[in-house]
């Protein structure tokens, strides 16, 4: 028996050492044999006002009236966005505003709908 334990990410029985990491053949995932058998995460995690956590496909409602540089009219409060995409960086929602076109956000001004 092998003291190699099952892959973290597929639970794959067939994980195999390759020099310092270890490997898994059937997703390729890597990790270091002290990781155990946590998941590995994406590391981005969003939170709205109200501190609930976003993920992308989600729908938001605006909270604070929002400036638009360079548009005729600002973004109201209860707008709602459809279908985000969250990205890294300050303005970490990128989405499409109906009447506005594609815009980022960020995420402190908007609540989970």
């Amino acid at each position: 028996m092998s003291d190699i334990p099952n892959c973290p990410k597929c639970d794959s029985e067939y994980a195999y050492e390759d020099q310092d990491m270890l490997v898994c053949p059937d997703c390729g995932h890597e990790w270091a044999p002290g990781e155990g058998a946590e998941a590995p995460d994406d590391g981005l995690v969003v939170l709205d006002a109200n501190g609930n956590a976003l993920a992308d496909g989600d729908a938001v409602t605006i909270v604070k009236g929002l400036k638009v540089k360079g548009a005729q009219s600002d973004l109201k409060v209860g707008t709602k966005v459809k279908s985000i995409r969250l990205c890294a960086g300050d303005h970490n929602i990128d989405c499409k505003i109906p009447g506005f076109g594609a815009m980022k956000l960020k995420s402190e001004f908007v609540k989970k709908a």
